[in-house]
């Protein structure tokens, strides 16, 4: 029952609605753009030779960015579809946002686009009719014969309504009404697929055309990783500073200090306890300067990597507060960067699987296949991991993506998590 209470409701759900809405608005609103655009583009070439063509067909592309601007928006609130805006050119005065438009490759892609939406919008306005129309119709159909037919003059004379004929034969009696009903309801089950299938083309279209270029997204990708890598550069020498100056500088001054000390005591002939116990004090220091210089260089770049990262990881695991399992196949020795990458990916997400995931056991597993590294941690934790969601994912998402890596996670409420991280290999 659960069941079939979902698949009736489904073609009237809130998201199959939301495709509905956008099916009905997405075509007028293509026609509209459509006419405008061809108008526009037409007018301002005739008059292309004069200033007043070229204003007009500056004015047209940038109105197709703006039909643009309300197409990605409806598709983003009734859709759900994310199209990034692309880059705006910058200009100063008149003449140059004028320059700037009709130099503009994306103001030219708004106006393809405008010109092509309305064969890829039909198809989801064929879809409503078809899935919900006629589905409304058929199952409403014993209702509906009374009022909804057609009249037939026979060649006798005499007249006959029709309401509705399957190969010749009139459906207007109970056993037959089945039909049209079982057909209608189909349909409506059916129709918000339809709908979603249909708007695809639509939806690869929008974003093909409005969003930013495969060059642009790659120069904006580049110019956000170059941002992360300058900060997290600035950040790790930051924690250096503060490193050296709080902890190993304090513990070599009081080294110095009680060095000093040593040899005003040992020139005034002090007592042996007392030059011991300045000794021991200076000793102290030195091994807890020595200490916290070696976790600062570990935290810089752990020495263990020297050896690979098979190895780092395998330290890395024995010393984790959770049973941990690693797996790698590794055919090749990645680059230094990426292995130092990949050993703080596995021990910031090694340690989120401790604090915050209440899982009884963690897997690592790395493998390295055609010059990528896929390194995967998984835990059976309460789940619920989510990218951007103070987890520490955005930081590793911000490290990785400076070697055009990727992170991926699927973390379901209740459980399992697993998050993994593909690094190129050189």
């Amino acid at each position: 029952m659960p069941a079939l209470r979902s698949l009736a409701a489904s073609p009237f759900g809130r998201r199959a609605l939301a495709a509905l809405l956008y099916a009905l608005l997405a075509l007028p609103l293509a026609l509209a753009g459509f006419l405008l655009t061809l108008a526009g583009l037409a007018v301002g070439g005739v008059l292309s030779v004069t200033t007043l063509g070229l204003w007009l067909l500056a004015g047209t592309v940038r109105g197709a960015q703006a039909l643009g601007a309300v197409q990605r928006a409806l598709a983003r609130r009734l859709l759900g579809v994310e199209i990034d805006a692309p880059v705006p050119p910058r200009a100063q005065g008149l003449l140059g946002r004028r320059r700037a438009a009709l130099a503009d490759r994306a103001a030219w892609r708004a106006a393809g686009c405008a010109l092509l939406t309305p064969f890829t919008a039909v198809l989801g306005y064929v879809a409503v009719v078809l899935g919900y129309v006629y589905g409304v119709l058929l199952t409403l159909h014993p209702l509906l014969a009374p009022v909804n037919y057609r009249t037939v003059h026979e060649p006798d004379g005499t007249t006959r309504h029709v309401s509705l004929e399957f190969f010749g034969h009139q459906v207007d009696t109970w056993p037959r009404w089945l039909l049209p009903v079982a057909l209608g309801l189909l349909l409506l089950a059916v129709a918000p697929h339809l709908v979603r299938h249909a708007l695809t083309p639509h939806r690869a279209l929008l974003a093909a055309l409005l969003g930013p270029s495969a060059a642009e997204r790659r120069i904006r990708a580049l110019e956000e990783t170059r941002a992360h890598a300058v900060e997290d550069a600035a950040a790790t020498l930051r924690r250096i500073e503060r490193d050296l100056h709080d902890g190993t500088q304090a513990r070599l001054v009081g080294l110095a200090m009680h060095l000093t000390l040593i040899r005003e005591l040992v020139g005034a002939g002090a007592e042996r306890e007392r030059v011991l116990a300045a000794v021991d004090t200076a000793r102290g220091n030195a091994t807890q300067a020595i200490a916290d210089l070696r976790h600062l260089v570990k935290g810089i770049h752990p020495p263990v990597l020297d050896e690979g990262l098979p190895a780092a990881l395998t330290t890395l695991t024995a010393d984790s507060a959770l049973p941990a399992t690693l797996t790698t196949d590794l055919s090749a020795r990645p680059s230094p960067a990426v292995e130092s990458i990949a050993y703080f990916c596995a021990a910031e997400l090694l340690a989120n699987a401790v604090k915050h995931s209440g899982a009884g056991s963690v897997g690592i597993s790395v493998t390295a296949r055609e010059g990528r590294l896929r390194l995967t941690v998984a835990d059976d934790g309460r789940g619920g991991a989510v990218i951007g969601g103070g987890s520490g994912l955005t930081g590793l998402l911000a490290r990785i993506r400076t070697v055009d890596g990727t992170l991926s996670c699927d973390s379901p409420p209740g459980g399992p998590t697993v998050i993994t991280v593909e690094l190129p290999t050189t």
